[in-house]
């Protein structure tokens, strides 16, 4: 037998108001657009003097002209590529170099090993 009645019913709270604050939404599309720049470029900005923009996932230069520093970031991957190219054909090497010690120590070995069966036959007769 509960004290306070049989079922908790909290009141209810009302709707919210949905009206904005702004008054953005009374512009037209052309005044937004000069009030509020949305003409929208590749994000752009300004750090000691040098202007970056962000381009095809990378950020660009534009100070040095825009042609250079992309070429200048071209060159660098392929420097990158031909680096990691040579680093494989110096380890290709090593390997071949490896592989030509042990076969002339094997050629060795075996050179020694005909000589003396030749010793001893020649001391059998």
């Amino acid at each position: 037998m509960p004290f306070f009645g049989n079922t908790f019913s909290p009141k209810k709270t009302p709707p919210r108001k949905s009206a904005s604050l702004s008054s953005l939404h009374t512009l037209d599309r052309s005044t937004r657009e000069v009030e509020l720049g949305l003409e929208y470029g590749p994000p752009a900005m300004n750090i000691g003097g040098q202007t970056w923009k962000f381009e095809e996932g990378q950020w660009i230069t534009e100070s040095g002209g825009n042609g250079s520093s992309r070429e200048l970031q071209r060159l660098k991957k392929k420097n990158v590529q031909l680096e990691e190219e040579n680093n494989l054909l110096k380890l290709k090497i090593e390997v071949l170099l490896d592989m030509l010690t042990e076969t002339t120590v094997e050629y060795h070995l075996i050179e020694k090993e005909v000589e003396d069966l030749k010793i001893q036959h020649r001391r059998k007769k």
